[in-house]
């Protein structure tokens, strides 16, 4: 079959397509025929490292966490998925050589397998793990907050998604409108604000605007009762000035930066959550119930990708991998997606 692998760390070129052998799902294991896997910057970074030429924790590792696909084996006790089931996965590749998405048989833990709803693409089940899971985590860490998303979890609050043309800011905004939330949303320019229109913000503010905590205020008068925050360095002032007394601010990525000054006092006298968050070590209970939320609302129609969402797809094949890492590493605006094999 054909895989892409990397055997140290640095640049795209150090993708390559080879031919393995398929293996068999052992007990608790999936092996699923991808359709389409998705990048993330997670994945660059990971192939990157932190320096080129690295040795890594294996001789070999298949790249890429997210995926589509169509169940093509079980191994022994998984009961949640069968052969034929369309799926998509999350953490494919997280601490094991062979299980990323960008191959065409990937076998992998049960538990990071999910089916996919009939209703749903495989493109958008590529677009669903690290972005709409990140995503869900960020919805529901408030200390008055709900603990899963459903339509109603989130009516009456007003939540602020830094950065709402990204694809976890997308998903932010897809979320929190299907659960009830008034969204407001920060980008940097027009074209980007056409796509945060396009996922669902019902308010969507140019952050370099002077001023913008006035308008974020005028909006929500009493504060915003969560920041979804993708550069909290930036951005750690903008949102003290406009979060509520016993508001909450999770924090996904560094955009921007690694050290932030947070002014504590005044952070006392609101009772400011802070919240981080990194999908790797959250821990599979928050990843299963987070995939069954995210299910739902891709039944009901509420988490589309595409640029009349508000988040353009690019595309490449598999054997331009490398292609689909240099487009995330450049920062370009939607979802890169690689299609491994026909849908049949």
């Amino acid at each position: 079959m054909k895989t892409i692998v990397y055997s140290q760390t640095g640049d795209p070129s150090v993708l390559q397509l080879v031919d393995r052998p398929v293996t068999e799902p052992g007990a608790g294991e999936v092996r699923v025929r991808i359709v389409v896997s998705g990048v993330n910057p997670t994945d660059w970074k990971s192939r990157q490292g932190s320096a080129p030429g690295e040795k890594l924790a294996f001789d070999h590792v298949v790249p890429n966490q997210d995926g589509a696909g169509v169940v093509d084996a079980v191994g022994d006790g998984v009961q949640h998925v069968a052969v034929g089931d369309r799926v998509w996965l999350a953490l494919a590749a997280y601490q094991r050589a062979s299980s990323g998405s960008a191959q065409e048989l990937a076998v992998l833990p049960a538990e990071r397998v999910f089916p996919l709803p009939d209703n749903a693409s495989f493109d958008q089940g590529a677009s669903m793990g690290v972005p709409a899971i990140t995503a869900h985590r960020a919805l529901t860490v408030a200390e008055d907050g709900p603990r899963r998303l459903h339509p109603g979890a989130l009516a009456g609050k007003t939540v602020l998604v830094a950065g709402g043309a990204g694809a976890v800011g997308h998903a932010a905004i897809q979320l929190a409108r299907w659960a009830g939330a008034s969204v407001i949303t920060t980008v940097s320019s027009p074209e980007k604000a056409a796509l945060a229109t396009a996922a669902g913000a019902q308010h969507v503010l140019t952050y370099t605007d002077q001023d913008i905590v006035a308008q974020i205020r005028a909006i929500a008068p009493d504060g915003v009762d969560q920041i979804v925050e993708v550069a909290p360095a930036q951005n750690a002032e903008l949102d003290l000035d406009v979060i509520r007394n016993r508001g909450s601010i999770a924090v996904y990525a560094n955009n921007g930066g690694d050290q932030m000054t947070l002014d504590v006092r005044r952070h006392f006298s609101l009772n400011v959550r802070y919240q981080f968050v990194l999908l790797y070590t959250v821990g599979m209970d928050e990843i299963r119930a987070a995939a069954e939320d995210i299910n739902a609302a891709l039944a009901d129609g509420a988490l589309a990708v595409g640029e009349p969402a508000g988040l353009p797809l690019h595309r490449t094949d598999l054997e331009h991998t490398a292609d689909a890492h240099a487009l995330v590493e450049s920062g370009v605006v939607g979802k890169v997606l690689i299609d491994v094999s026909a849908a049949q």
